[in-house]
């Protein structure tokens, strides 16, 4: 297969789940007492948070190229018209899912990392990490089911299962284990989406066994 832009557009998601490591491995160290085990990721980011600008600058190509990948990823496989509808449905709620997050916790950045939600920034904050979730889940489990139906995308359907599954462990997990333990569980959680979606860059890099005109 001939590769054209949009192809090579599809690694942009292996660059937004590199920055993102980075992010969460070295912005601690601009934190002085975080405690990664207990805490969660998002404090590293909170406007009141020292680790704040580096998080920006380490951050900065996840929050672009995320985007841009899922983005270039839902165009292909609906003007390819890949796999089954299931599955293109599925592509776009994780759209929707990557635009959500990315332009929700920028309009509405958590205030104070660590402290009980009383603003109305902070409430948005948590409505957005709702919707975050619902789209994360609805998204994943369409996926699931397109590749049960069908084998060409049957390995993606792999890959979106093992998501959900390190989603529901990072749900379920940081109500039941103890605080300090918290921060070790809620990462399950957030890396699921970015490197799902750094899955499905590889995939449009690679070309989709389910392309018609592939």
């Amino acid at each position: 297969m001939k590769k054209q832009l949009i192809h090579w557009l599809g690694l942009t998601g292996i660059v937004a789940l590199l920055s993102y490591a980075a992010a969460v491995a070295f912005a601690p160290m601009a934190y002085p007492g975080y405690n990664w085990m207990a805490q969660a990721v998002s404090d590293l980011s909170a406007e009141s948070a020292p680790s704040r600008p580096l998080w920006e600058r380490l951050a900065a190509l996840y929050n672009t190229c995320g985007v841009v990948c899922i983005t270039c990823v839902a165009i292909h496989v609906s003007e390819k018209r890949v796999a089954s509808r299931l599955f293109r449905l599925g592509v776009y709620l994780f759209a929707a899912m990557n635009w959500v997050s990315t332009v929700g916790y920028r309009m509405f950045p958590l205030a104070d990392g660590g402290k009980d939600i009383a603003s109305f920034q902070e409430v948005m904050h948590i409505a957005v990490t709702a919707a975050v979730v619902l789209l994360s889940v609805a998204s994943l489990a369409v996926l699931i089911a397109a590749g049960c139906r069908d084998r060409k995308v049957r390995g993606i359907a792999v890959w979106a299962a093992a998501a959900l599954i390190m989603m529901m462990v990072g749900s379920i997990g940081t109500g039941v284990v103890p605080p300090e333990y918290f921060g070790i569980v809620e990462r399950f959680s957030v890396f699921a989406a970015v490197g799902f979606n750094a899955v499905l860059g590889w995939n449009l890099f690679r070309g989709f066994e389910g392309d018609r005109n592939g």
